[in-house]
């Protein structure tokens, strides 16, 4: 038997008790995201022989549209390299369109779609490549696409959010439409020229004021109402068109900025952080309205992308990617509704990163320990919110030092499974391996290796994923950061389900 051919077998065995049907129950999802990079270092038969026999992948989820080295590049400048691929960062990374660009299918979309051509790899078509190579070992490909533009990119500046001072951010408006007109055309191109089985759309954002008040991991990071959006022209005149009244919302902001900065600066108020906090949103309940008012936003941008896919091709599945920050803010978490999302969405990947997640707790809790719950210690804060958000966790002074809590992944996978309701909508949890914990995030723990997966912690958090009845799993962050020792956890977990 030739090398390959073993290694395929032994990569469906594997997976297979778990993955047949039986009794009529659809088969899990093991999918993977990895970048073009992967394929065009290593060889693309090599990659899938490693992901078949290592983790049972069935499924496949390349970054086609990203211009995020997170998604589409090689390990993390600063990280330790993993044992395979090339054992060097690619740091000059641009991105784009790592597929064929149509450009019949983008009509005012206000930038040049040959532009969003990525130049890095300018021969290979990631999707050309790995379709063929897919199909023939019975794997599915769901291309990844990433809500991101880089700064200096020519015309990104008509898809730009507006701040508070009216300034440009560096977020794209969902409310604009040449933004929309862009999505749609672009997964209408890959939709209708490419045989996928499906796209994931990856936006993590949130509005003015969560950003404001720090409402987000690496909250103290994202500055005072001045520095996000959106205040454009665009979601002024949908604004109007509501009856929101705009000179509301901008005062509100303006007294909230103040409290913000007061706070960051430690000057408490007469009457403590959480009642001047909601003084002020009774007074102006033009915030809350604003923060509202983005997110249905949002969800129109995925209603339509979702609708055209659908009008390519009723199979091709649309899906979306849920922010990490889902289980660290109760604020963001009210706003992503998943029986609601439902609407619009074919599947979820719920990042449901346990590794990383005890760090981006800790920023969280740092940010917002200095504008909502500024009254409150630290340790008592996050024993508040574990309470509310349904999970046991590490307490204050080790969330730095390694997974948020042991049954993190099984409470948020339960959670979630239940939280779409009757749509019965696939939950695919986001699996953490070895994904980089940024040196921000550490405070004065520095060591490049702390908090590393390690195969016996990613085994564990696929078997608690599985065990909370989801319908598949996502291994994030991508292949390149991956060590084989660790990407082996899953198919151990696998293993020990069938």
């Amino acid at each position: 038997m030739k090398r390959r051919t073993f290694l395929e077998t032994a990569g469906a065995a594997v997976a297979e008790p778990l993955l047949r049907e039986s009794a009529g129950a659809p088969r899990k999802t093991i999918s993977i995201q990895l970048g073009a990079v992967s394929l065009i270092d290593e060889g693309t038969d090599r990659v899938l022989d490693i992901l078949q026999e290592r983790a049972g992948v069935n499924a496949l989820m390349p970054a086609v549209f990203s211009f995020s080295s997170g998604t589409a590049g090689r390990q993390s400048k600063g990280q330790p390299l993993p044992d395979h691929g090339k054992q060097e960062y690619d740091t000059n990374l641009r991105g784009g369109n790592f597929a064929r660009v149509h450009p019949q299918y983008y009509k005012e979309t206000a930038v040049d779609p040959k532009s969003t051509q990525a130049p890095d790899h300018p021969r290979f078509d990631v999707l050309g490549e790995l379709l063929p190579a897919a199909r023939k070992r019975g794997l599915k490909v769901f291309g990844l696409i990433q809500d991101h533009f880089p700064e200096k990119f020519p015309n990104a500046e008509k898809f730009r959010e507006r701040d508070f001072n009216g300034a440009q951010c560096e977020t794209l408006c969902k409310n604009n439409p040449y933004y929309r007109n862009f999505l749609t055309g672009l997964v209408e191109d890959l939709t209708r020229s490419y045989d996928l089985d499906g796209l994931m759309f990856v936006c993590e954002e949130t509005g003015a004021f969560s950003n404001t008040l720090g409402s987000r991991l690496r909250g103290k990071r994202r500055g005072l109402a001045g520095t996000r959006g959106c205040f454009c022209e665009f979601c002024r005149e949908k604004a109007r068109k509501q009856g929101i009244r705009f000179d509301r919302v901008l005062a509100g902001f303006a007294e909230l900025e103040k409290f913000v900065a007061a706070g960051r600066a430690r000057r408490r108020p007469v009457d403590g952080y959480y009642v001047t906090l909601w003084r002020l949103m009774l007074r102006y309940p033009e915030l809350l309205q604003w923060e509202h008012f983005f997110h249905e936003g949002v969800r129109e941008a995925y209603g339509l992308m979702h609708e055209r896919v659908k009008s390519v091709r009723r199979q091709a599945m649309f899906g979306l990617h849920i922010w990490h920050n889902f289980t660290l803010s109760p604020l963001y978490r009210a706003e992503q509704d998943l029986s609601e999302l439902a609407k619009c969405s074919d599947f979820f990947k719920v990042a449901l990163y346990h590794n990383c997640g005890g760090p981006r707790m800790a920023t969280y809790i740092d940010s917002v320990s200095e504008t909502i719950y500024g009254d409150v210690p630290p340790e008592e804060l996050l024993q508040f919110h574990y309470r509310v958000l349904g999970y046991t966790g590490v307490p204050y002074d080790r969330l730095r030092l390694g997974p948020i809590g042991e049954e993190y992944v099984y409470r948020e996978s339960s959670r979630s499974v239940e939280g779409v309701g009757s749509a019965r909508t696939p939950v695919w949890p986001g699996i953490d391996v070895d994904i980089p914990i940024q040196s921000d995030d550490l405070g004065k723990q520095k060591s490049q290796t702390l908090g590393q997966s390690t195969r016996a912690s990613v085994r564990e958090s696929v078997r608690q994923a599985l065990r909370a009845g989801v319908r598949g799993i996502v291994i994030s962050r991508k292949y390149s950061e991956m060590r084989l020792d660790s990407l082996s956890g899953v198919g151990d977990a696998i293993k020990e389900s069938a």
